[in-house]
Protein backbone atom coordinates (compact mmCIF):
# COMPACT_ATOMS: atom_id res chain seq x y z
CA UNK A 1 0.00 0.00 0.00
CA UNK A 2 1.73 3.24 -0.84
CA UNK A 3 1.29 6.04 1.44
CA UNK A 4 2.06 9.39 0.56
CA UNK A 5 3.24 12.10 2.52
CA UNK A 6 3.62 16.16 2.10
CA UNK A 7 5.86 18.73 3.00
CA UNK A 8 6.54 22.52 2.35
CA UNK A 9 3.58 24.25 3.05
CA UNK A 10 3.15 26.90 5.01
CA UNK A 11 2.37 31.07 5.53
CA UNK A 12 3.91 32.86 2.69
CA UNK A 13 3.27 36.75 1.69
CA UNK A 14 1.68 37.25 -1.59
CA UNK A 15 4.09 37.26 -4.53
CA UNK A 16 6.28 34.63 -2.52
CA UNK A 17 6.89 31.25 -3.31
CA UNK A 18 6.80 27.42 -2.14
CA UNK A 19 7.73 24.12 -2.90
CA UNK A 20 6.01 21.17 -2.13
CA UNK A 21 7.18 17.63 -2.09
CA UNK A 22 5.13 14.47 -1.84
CA UNK A 23 7.01 11.29 -1.66
CA UNK A 24 5.58 8.01 -0.84
CA UNK A 25 6.25 6.15 2.91
CA UNK A 26 6.06 2.60 1.42
CA UNK A 27 6.26 1.39 -2.41
CA UNK A 28 7.51 3.54 -5.94
CA UNK A 29 5.68 5.53 -7.43
CA UNK A 30 8.22 6.23 -9.94
CA UNK A 31 5.90 3.98 -12.90
CA UNK A 32 2.41 6.12 -12.30
CA UNK A 33 1.30 9.79 -13.15
CA UNK A 34 0.95 12.02 -10.44
CA UNK A 35 -0.41 15.62 -9.53
CA UNK A 36 -1.21 18.08 -6.73
CA UNK A 37 -5.24 19.14 -6.20
CA UNK A 38 -6.27 21.64 -3.33
CA UNK A 39 -9.03 22.25 -1.20
CA UNK A 40 -9.97 25.85 -0.04
CA UNK A 41 -12.56 26.04 2.92
CA UNK A 42 -15.91 25.63 1.62
CA UNK A 43 -15.06 24.33 -1.80
CA UNK A 44 -14.75 21.41 -3.80
CA UNK A 45 -11.47 19.47 -3.88
CA UNK A 46 -10.12 20.92 -7.49
CA UNK A 47 -7.37 20.30 -10.11
CA UNK A 48 -3.95 21.73 -10.04
CA UNK A 49 -1.27 19.70 -11.71
CA UNK A 50 -0.44 16.54 -13.12
CA UNK A 51 3.09 15.03 -14.34
CA UNK A 52 3.19 11.72 -16.62
CA UNK A 53 5.56 8.90 -15.17
CA UNK A 54 8.47 10.06 -17.35
CA UNK A 55 7.82 13.63 -16.26
CA UNK A 56 7.86 14.41 -19.95
CA UNK A 57 4.12 15.66 -19.95
CA UNK A 58 2.26 18.02 -17.66
CA UNK A 59 -0.96 19.69 -17.52
CA UNK A 60 -2.03 22.78 -15.27
CA UNK A 61 -5.39 24.20 -14.25
CA UNK A 62 -5.64 27.85 -16.06
CA UNK A 63 -5.87 29.50 -12.56
CA UNK A 64 -1.92 28.24 -11.87
CA UNK A 65 -0.51 28.05 -15.21
CA UNK A 66 2.73 29.72 -15.51
CA UNK A 67 3.27 30.49 -12.03
CA UNK A 68 3.35 26.80 -10.98
CA UNK A 69 5.44 23.70 -12.40
CA UNK A 70 4.86 20.35 -11.54
CA UNK A 71 7.87 18.19 -11.80
CA UNK A 72 9.68 14.99 -10.50
CA UNK A 73 12.83 13.11 -9.39
CA UNK A 74 12.02 9.18 -9.73
CA UNK A 75 15.44 8.54 -8.32
CA UNK A 76 14.36 10.48 -5.24
CA UNK A 77 10.66 8.73 -5.72
CA UNK A 78 9.41 12.41 -5.07
CA UNK A 79 7.00 14.85 -6.76
CA UNK A 80 7.34 18.50 -6.64
CA UNK A 81 5.25 21.17 -6.96
CA UNK A 82 7.17 25.08 -7.56
CA UNK A 83 4.69 27.84 -6.49
CA UNK A 84 5.69 31.46 -7.50
CA UNK A 85 3.80 34.55 -7.62
CA UNK A 86 1.26 33.44 -4.85
CA UNK A 87 -1.90 34.75 -4.52
CA UNK A 88 -4.11 34.59 -1.46
CA UNK A 89 -7.01 32.19 -3.47
CA UNK A 90 -3.75 30.07 -3.83
CA UNK A 91 -4.70 29.18 -0.23
CA UNK A 92 -5.97 25.90 0.40
CA UNK A 93 -4.74 22.38 1.43
CA UNK A 94 -2.97 20.82 -0.87
CA UNK A 95 -3.05 17.06 -1.50
CA UNK A 96 -0.65 14.87 -3.61
CA UNK A 97 -2.26 11.47 -5.75
CA UNK A 98 -1.10 9.32 -7.98
CA UNK A 99 -2.13 7.03 -10.48
CA UNK A 100 -2.15 3.74 -11.24
CA UNK A 101 -1.52 4.95 -15.03
CA UNK A 102 1.64 5.59 -16.30
CA UNK A 103 0.03 8.99 -18.04
CA UNK A 104 -3.79 10.48 -18.07
CA UNK A 105 -5.18 12.51 -20.83
CA UNK A 106 -5.92 16.07 -20.04
CA UNK A 107 -9.47 15.55 -18.91
CA UNK A 108 -8.71 12.37 -16.89
CA UNK A 109 -5.86 13.91 -15.23
CA UNK A 110 -8.39 16.65 -14.13
CA UNK A 111 -10.32 14.30 -12.34
CA UNK A 112 -9.60 12.93 -8.88
CA UNK A 113 -11.51 9.96 -9.38
CA UNK A 114 -8.79 8.67 -11.85
CA UNK A 115 -6.17 8.94 -8.97
CA UNK A 116 -5.88 5.75 -6.85
CA UNK A 117 -3.35 7.24 -3.78
CA UNK A 118 -3.64 10.03 -2.30
CA UNK A 119 -1.75 11.58 0.68
CA UNK A 120 -3.23 14.05 4.07
CA UNK A 121 -2.27 17.37 2.71
CA UNK A 122 -0.09 20.20 3.24
CA UNK A 123 -1.61 23.50 4.22
CA UNK A 124 -0.62 26.71 1.91
CA UNK A 125 -1.65 30.11 3.26
CA UNK A 126 -0.70 33.34 1.07
CA UNK A 127 -1.65 36.69 2.83
CA UNK A 128 -2.47 39.33 1.07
Amino acid sequence: QVQLVESGGGLVQAGGSLRLSCAPSGGLVSSYAAGWFRQAPGKEREFVATVSASGTSTTYADSVKGRFTISRDNAKNTVYLQMTGLKAEDTAVYFCAVARRFYLGTDAARSPAHYVYWGQGTQVTVSS
